[in-house]
Order: structure tokens, then C-alpha cells, then sequence
């Protein structure tokens, strides 16, 4: 898939901070995942039962970091796991939205997920380009 020439839609900002654009579900399928905040279809099943998602509505706000309990234990948890496996922040996301803007970060995550090989979407999750394979390096 390639990464598109206009902005990156700020709806595939998730709640938690992930960008659904790089996420390999979106980039990988035929049919990709259309994100956190759009229907159902083509996500995985973790994603499909995602109670950061669900708190986020029953609390009503849109983005965790609004919420007056951030970063609760399940942020702090999620954070966790995409440092480790990832090495990603999306903390570091949520705070740089806070400050700066959706649409700014959203720009931002465009210059650096796009391949320079192909133009192609490099996933956040096996850093590799959706185009043309190619193994990228931050």
C-alpha cells in the first residue's frame, strides 16, 4: 500500500496514540483495517475487543490523554509493550498531539513511515516497507 500524497486522515489516530495508518493490519491487507475509530472490519480480534477503545466511549473522549486517570494502567501497560517490541512511544504520540496538534503529528508520521525506496507505508510493527519489502532503520 502506498502511503498517500495527501495528509494522513486523522481518524486513523487511535485513542491510546497508535497511528492505524502504519499498524500492519492496515498495510499488509487487501482489505485493511480502517482504523481504531471506523468500523470493525478487517481488525483483528484484539482490536475488535480493545477496552481502551470502549473506556474512551462509555468516558466519552476521544484520545486517552484527555481523561483525568492518563496514563492509567492500561496505557501504562500497552506503552510498555510497543517500547519493548516496537521500540515506539505512543505516549510520546499522545503528548506530541497534545502540544503540537493532530494534524502536525499526523505529517510528521507521513515523512517518517514512508518509504524512501518506493513511497510505500513502512509498518510500525515489523519496520518493513508494504511495497517493496525493504527493512527500514529509524
Amino acid at each position: 500500500m502506498k502511503m498517500p500524497d495527501e495528509c494522513i486522515d486523522t481518524i486513523m489516530f487511535a485513542p491510546c496514540g497508535m497511528n492505524c495508518k502504519v499498524c500492519y493490519k492496515h498495510c499488509y491487507h487487501k482489505k485493511p483495517c480502517m482504523g481504531c475509530l471506523n468500523s470493525d472490519e478487517g481488525k483483528p480480534e484484539h482490536c475488535r475487543k480493545c477496552k481502551i477503545k470502549d473506556c474512551m466511549k462509555v468516558k466519552g473522549y476521544s484520545y486517552c490523554f484527555e481523561c483525568t486517570d492518563y496514563p492509567c494502567k492500561m496505557i501504562k501497560n500497552l506503552e510498555k509493550s510497543y517500547n519493548e517490541r516496537y521500540q515506539a512511544s505512543l505516549m510520546e504520540n499522545s503528548e506530541f498531539v497534545r502540544n503540537n496538534g493532530l494534524e502536525v503529528f499526523m505529517e510528521n508520521q507521513k515523512e517518517k513511515y514512508t518509504c524512501p525506496k518506493c513511497g510505500g507505508i513502512i509498518s510500525i510493527h515489523d519496520r518493513e516497507c508494504s511495497e517493496c519489502q525493504e527493512k527500514i532503520e529509524y
